[in-house]
């Protein structure tokens, strides 16, 4: 992203999540045009319905809204804001000035929660869309790296300890397997996810009864209608003035578990930059360190934990604004809303942009990992050089005996003497085990302690990630640009 700094902004707040990891995508979903031409959009439709079904809406009213829906003069409108206190009845002038016809009925009926909740909910399912896509191309790109390298045995771990090995691409398809459980939850609250409609001041409509003459059943169609032309099929069964915040803070929570995935990736980087095994795409001039050339730190693997953090702390927002809502609503949920909502879905933008960049460029050093894996190998052997033994003929608990001393002996000169182990060397000099060090070696071959790791990944890509993908894959909504953010 170019950075553009006139005077005027010398002095001047910028929010990093803009200026530095959204996405221009997510960045035009939060933006004032869009939030106040959706307003407009709603507006246009309450009239169209309420036209349709026979109040006095001339023509040329929805003639001039539609010409003006993009039409926004946002100075005009703060001036307003700042005469009436009131950013709804601002923008309810600002409109009629643009469609004078149509001033008399703008907003007829409606409260403010109107356009201000449908439009909260239009902004979270075209988030959620966005947010859903940049899932997919990091479950592409993390698919691709785990079939490659499917079958190269690493050194597992448990508790950060050496233990039984596994292979690269299988630790892979862990990170996968997060983030596909997540879309789960992405798509099931798109699915869920309700339109607020057209209620009145505390939710009982009672002002669009006024309107029609107390016809209950012109109400209950307008309501639909009005939805429909939103692109919702249902609405929310009651509200109070607002929607219930239940609906942000369940949203929040599964920002915040796919933020969880991701930092969960994102610590494993870091873990394994630090062992040299696996890498994060490193620019030829990049610079690790300011004071430390040599350096080639994890900054992006940290950058994706620190923007997770943000993102998994935000949920909380949402959960004590619902919790403390009273009776039909209060407004302080307003000003924190306008601040943790926009903020949950730019991080978590970000943070996708940054998963799928590591992602498509995660360097692997086979070398080493391979290093690591035989340095500790053949302590895992042990099992199977103790059954091979006894079925020798030796006695099983004294060679058992034998194998943990030679074990203590050779992890003890390997801490104190820096030495690689030698613990096959110990075993085939003992002449209780018959073995030489060949036979002992044949035993330690990496591919032997990897189990079904190869075949698991290979199972998992075709059962569980293919179909995703390429259920997804005529979608055009999914067919993103690159992103013009820093990475």
């Amino acid at each position: 992203m170019t950075e553009t700094t006139s005077e005027g902004d010398l002095d001047r707040f910028v929010h990093p999540l803009g200026d530095r990891y959204a996405s221009r995508e997510m960045q035009r979903i939060f933006s004032p045009g869009h939030k106040f031409g959706t307003w407009r959009r709603l507006w246009l439709a309450l009239a169209e319905a309420e036209q349709e079904l026979g109040l006095p809406v001339p023509d040329e009213a929805l003639a001039e809204m539609r010409d003006a829906l993009h039409d926004l003069d946002l100075a005009r409108a703060a001036e307003y804001e700042k005469r009436f206190r009131h950013d709804v009845m601002a923008h309810v002038h600002l409109f009629g000035d643009a469609a004078p016809a149509a001033r008399g009925i703008i907003h007829l009926g409606a409260t403010s929660a109107f356009v201000g909740d449908n439009t909260d909910l239009i902004l979270h399912r075209e988030a959620l869309i966005l947010v859903r896509d940049r899932i997919l191309r990091c479950v592409e790109a993390l698919a691709s790296f785990a079939g490659e390298h499917r079958d190269l045995p690493t050194l597992g771990f448990t508790h950060f300890q050496p233990a039984q090995p596994t292979t690269v691409g299988k630790r892979a398809t862990l990170w996968i397997q997060d983030l596909l459980l997540d879309l789960e939850e992405v798509e099931f609250r798109l699915e869920t996810l309700r339109f607020r409609g057209v209620r009145g001041t505390t939710g009982t409509q009672a002002s669009f009864l006024d309107l029609f003459d107390g016809d209950h059943e012109k109400v209950e169609r307008l309501g639909e209608r009005v939805a429909e032309k939103m692109g919702f099929s249902r609405s929310l069964g009651v509200t109070g003035q607002t929607y219930t915040r239940k609906v942000d803070q369940a949203l929040l929570a599964t920002l915040a578990g796919v933020a969880a995935s991701t930092s969960k990736m994102g610590n494993d980087l870091r873990i394994l930059a630090h062992l040299r095994e696996v890498e994060e795409p490193f620019e030829k001039e990049q610079i690790g360190s300011s004071a430390m050339p040599y350096k080639r730190n994890p900054m992006r693997a940290e950058r994706i934990c620190a923007l997770s953090r943000h993102i998994i702390t935000l949920a909380q927002d949402p959960a004590f604004t619902a919790a403390t809502q009273w009776l039909e609503r209060t407004l302080d949920d307003s000003a924190n809303r306008r601040v943790s909502i926009p903020d949950a879905y730019l991080a978590l933008d970000g943070v996708l942009i940054l998963v799928e960049n590591v992602a498509r460029g995660l360097v692997v050093n086979p070398m080493v990992v391979r290093r690591n894996l035989e340095e500790h190998l053949p302590f895992m052997a042990t099992e199977t050089v103790l059954m091979r033994a006894s079925q020798g003929g030796g006695d099983r608990q004294a060679l058992h005996e034998a194998i943990r001393r030679h074990s203590m002996d050779a992890a003890r000169q390997m801490k104190e003497e820096g030495t690689r182990a030698d613990l096959l060397e110990r075993i085939a000099a003992d002449p209780a085990f018959g073995m030489t060090l060949e036979e002992l070696e044949g035993m330690v071959d990496p591919r032997r302690f990897v189990g079904r790791a190869p075949e698991q990944v290979d199972r998992f890509l075709t059962d569980w990630v293919d179909p995703v993908l390429t259920r997804y894959a005529a979608d055009t909504s999914t067919s993103l640009g690159e992103p013009d953010v820093r990475v």
